[in-house]
């Protein structure tokens, strides 16, 4: 059942990939480039997917936006695991005591906050870009990721193989990243996939209102913004951004789906 999922999921991801990558080398035409003239065209044979407003080509435009949103997904997920997973697993080693009970309640304080809030203090302060946005996504997946590997550490740290390796003089540091972190690694992947989605789609909104990358970069939310004052002239303007949106998301989420199924388990053994 799981290669259901995995295998549609993976397409549909790979050709998202695929497009980024191949936007560092190659794209139709220049996304800098305006051509007035031939501004909000429909499909031809120059013009595979039409022209925005400016005349720019739409299809270069999605494949630059695909590799700024998978770049800012990308980074803000590493951002997320990177300090959520070990506060998780500091939290574990020290369950219940002073140190996890401050963990996890700091955690829950940036829960409490929004990406989209995150974002405008930290525009406020700095300036929209890119960049701010990375860093707002990332804030928000810390406490996803401290919560998740803190409540899969506490299930193995009464299991015998972590109590041996403590009668082997084995210290709370060392059981957490050679015991524990490879028995959670499953359910990490799994949650990073799910999180690398819901980035994509919060650099979208980010973009949609202004947060996330400026121009003249191309974004999928920044594009949906500008078509939606010419949505009754031009609706492809914003089709293609929002397919573009819907399909990575849904890729993302059946190659997650896929992922739990296969690498649960108990999961395989009750399917």
């Amino acid at each position: 059942m799981s290669w259901r999922s995995i295998i549609p999921g993976a397409i549909l991801v790979f050709t998202v990939m695929l497009a980024a990558l191949g936007s560092l080398f190659w794209t139709p035409y220049d996304v800098a480039d305006l051509d007035i003239r031939n501004k909000m065209q429909t499909s031809s044979i120059e013009h595979w997917l039409g022209t925005d407003h400016f005349g720019r080509d739409i299809f270069s435009m999605l494949m630059v936006g695909a590799r700024t949103s998978i770049a800012v997904a990308l980074v803000a997920v590493g951002i997320g695991m990177g300090v959520g997973v070990p506060l998780g697993l500091f939290a574990a080693a020290r369950a219940h005591g002073w140190i996890d009970e401050l963990i996890m309640r700091g955690n829950d304080l940036v829960f409490a906050f929004p990406a989209l809030l995150i974002a405008i203090m930290i525009t406020a302060v700095f300036g929209p870009s890119a960049l701010n946005a990375i860093i707002a996504i990332g804030i928000f997946n810390i406490p996803v990721f401290a919560r998740l590997s803190r409540g899969a550490a506490l299930s193995l740290w009464t299991r015998e193989f972590i109590l041996a390796a403590k009668v082997a003089g084995k210290g709370a540091f060392r059981i957490s990243f050679e015991h524990v972190l490879p028995n959670i690694s499953n359910l990490l992947i799994v949650q990073g996939t799910i999180q690398f989605s819901l980035g994509i789609l919060a650099e979208a909104g980010l973009s949609y209102v202004g947060l996330g990358a400026q121009p003249p970069v191309p974004s999928w939310g920044r594009m949906l913004a500008e078509s939606q004052t010419l949505i009754t002239l031009a609706p492809h303007l914003a089709l293609y951004p929002g397919l573009a949106i819907v399909f990575t998301v849904l890729g993302l989420n059946l190659l997650g789906d896929g992922l739990r199924d296969w690498l649960d388990p108990r999961l395989r053994r009750e399917r």
